[in-house]
């Protein structure tokens, strides 16, 4: 199991406000941002993303490399899968798949994959056999 994933954006404060609006049907919220002086020498400031009381998700500055990463997150349903995936295209998302089951992986897994500002790969999965 995965701690915590850092991506670097291009611009801190658009990519808050995305990511805030996206993960919320996801109840992911921003939770903690850290100072990276606090840090050792080097360390950038990060603005953390999570949930149930676990920062997981973290944004940095610095340069963008969005095809280097794809990222999925949990849905509880299919509807917080569609959810998150209007909430995205709202906040400037460009669709890559839109909701539904993705037969090629099983008839069981719904999902829809976005784009976000930075190029990121971003799905949100809901796998019944996992619920």
């Amino acid at each position: 199991m995965l701690d915590h994933v850092f991506i670097s954006v291009s611009d801190t404060s658009r990519s808050i406000a995305f990511y805030e609006a996206t993960l919320a049907p996801l109840g992911i919220v921003h939770a903690l941002d850290y100072d990276g002086k606090n840090g050792p020498p080097g360390h950038p400031d990060l603005k953390g993303f999570g949930a149930n009381g676990r920062v997981f998700f973290w944004l940095r500055p610095g340069v963008v490399e969005g095809a280097a990463a794809h990222i999925g997150f949990v849905a509880d349903s299919k509807r917080q899968v569609d959810a998150a995936h209007a909430a995205a295209i709202k906040a400037g998302a460009t669709e890559i798949h839109p909701p539904g089951a993705q037969l090629h992986y099983d008839p069981r897994y719904y999902a829809a994959q976005v784009r976000d500002p930075d190029g990121y790969s971003l799905e949100f999965v809901y796998k019944e056999w996992q619920h």
